[in-house]
C-alpha cells in the first residue's frame, strides 16, 4: 500500500512567468506537507491520528526549480523572469529546471528563435546561481515556519490572509519616472553582452521548427551487402553468356533456332557436326 498525493494549483493572479512561480509553489507545498504516521506489524497496518503521533514529512531528495529566459531580437538579448508584457513581445522562451546540485532536470524551448550552444550554456550558468538563491530562501522559509508553529504563532499563508495580502487584488501605487526612457533603454542595450555568434535572420522552414546539428548523406537507395553480392553474380553470369554467344557468332558456322520457353536452344555446326545445347537462361535477352 502507498500514499496517493495530489497537488492542485489554483491561479489567483499573475504578472508573467507563471511557470517559475508554479514550480516554486509546488515544491514548497510538497516540502511543507506532512502525512500521518503509519506502523506495520505483519499484515496489520495502523494509521495514527495527529493526536497520537506527529505527522511525518515526505522524502524529498532534491528541489527542482524552474528558471525562465525570454529572448529578443532573434536571441541577441535574453531576460530572466519576464513579465506579462515582456512575454507578449518576446521571440522565444527557454525554461530550465535545475536543483542546487547543478543537475538539469528538464529543458523546454518554445517560440521562433534558434538558440546556439553558447546561449544555452550561458542560461544554464545563470540558472545554477538563481536556483541556489531560491533554494536557500525556501529552506529558510520552511525553518521559520517550523519555528513559528512550535512557538504557537502564525507564519506564511496563515499570516497573510488576515492582512489581505493574498486575497485582495490590489497593490500600493508607486510613481513611475517616464523621462528619458529611450536613452536609458539605449544605454542598457549598449552595456548588454550579446553572445559571440548570432544569426540575424535564421532560415526557418515553418514557424517554430529548427535544425540542430548536421545530418549525413542519405543511404536509403543503397543496397545491402547480400543484395550487392546477388547483383554481382547476376552480372557475371550475363557477361559469360554474352561472351559465349559472341564467340559462336564470329565462327559464322552456327545457326540459332528459336524455340519455346520450355525447350533448350540448339546450335549446330555443319562442318564439324558438333551439337551444343545451352539452357535458355544462359543466353542474353536479345538472342531469345
Amino acid at each position: 500500500q502507498v500514499w496517493q498525493i495530489r497537488l492542485d494549483m489554483h491561479l489567483l493572479n499573475h504578472d508573467g512567468n507563471i511557470t517559475d512561480a508554479a514550480s516554486i509553489a509546488g515544491i514548497v507545498a510538497l516540502c511543507h506537507f506532512r502525512r500521518p504516521d503509519v506502523s506495520v506489524q505483519g499484515e496489520e497496518v495502523t494509521v495514527y491520528t495527529p493526536e497520537e503521533r506527529d505527522p511525518v514529512p515526505l522524502s524529498i531528495h532534491h528541489m527542482p526549480i524552474c528558471v525562465s529566459f525570454a529572448f529578443f531580437h532573434q536571441g541577441t538579448y535574453l531576460l530572466v523572469d519576464p513579465t506579462e508584457r515582456e512575454e507578449r513581445v518576446m521571440d522565444g522562451l527557454l525554461v530550465i529546471a535545475m536543483n542546487k546540485h547543478h543537475e538539469i532536470c528538464t529543458i523546454q524551448s518554445s517560440g521562433v528563435v534558434m538558440l546556439l550552444q553558447d546561449q544555452i550554456l550561458r542560461c544554464s550558468k545563470i540558472t545554477a546561481v538563481k536556483v541556489a538563491e531560491i533554494t536557500e530562501l525556501i529552506q529558510k522559509a520552511l525553518e521559520n515556519d517550523q519555528k513559528a508553529r512550535k512557538e504557537g504563532g502564525k507564519f506564511g499563508f496563515a499570516e497573510s490572509i488576515p492582512n489581505q495580502r493574498i486575497t485582495a487584488f490590489k497593490m500600493e501605487s508607486a510613481a513611475v519616472d517616464t523621462n528619458d526612457v529611450e536613452e536609458q533603454a539605449g544605454e542598457i542595450i549598449a552595456k548588454a553582452d550579446p553572445p559571440s555568434e548570432v544569426f540575424a535572420n535564421p532560415v526557418l522552414h515553418t514557424p517554430g521548427t529548427a535544425q540542430i546539428g548536421e545530418g549525413i548523406e542519405s543511404s536509403w537507395g543503397d543496397l545491402e551487402e547480400s543484395e550487392k553480392e546477388e547483383v554481382a553474380e547476376d552480372e557475371g553470369e550475363s557477361e559469360a553468356a554474352a561472351f559465349e554467344c559472341e564467340k559462336v557468332k564470329t565462327e559464322d558456322t552456327s545457326t540459332v533456332r528459336e524455340t519455346k520457353s520450355d525447350e533448350p536452344i540448339v546450335l549446330s555446326d555443319s562442318e564439324e557436326e558438333e551439337v551444343v545445347i545451352l539452357e535458355p537462361q544462359e543466353l542474353p535477352r536479345k538472342t531469345r
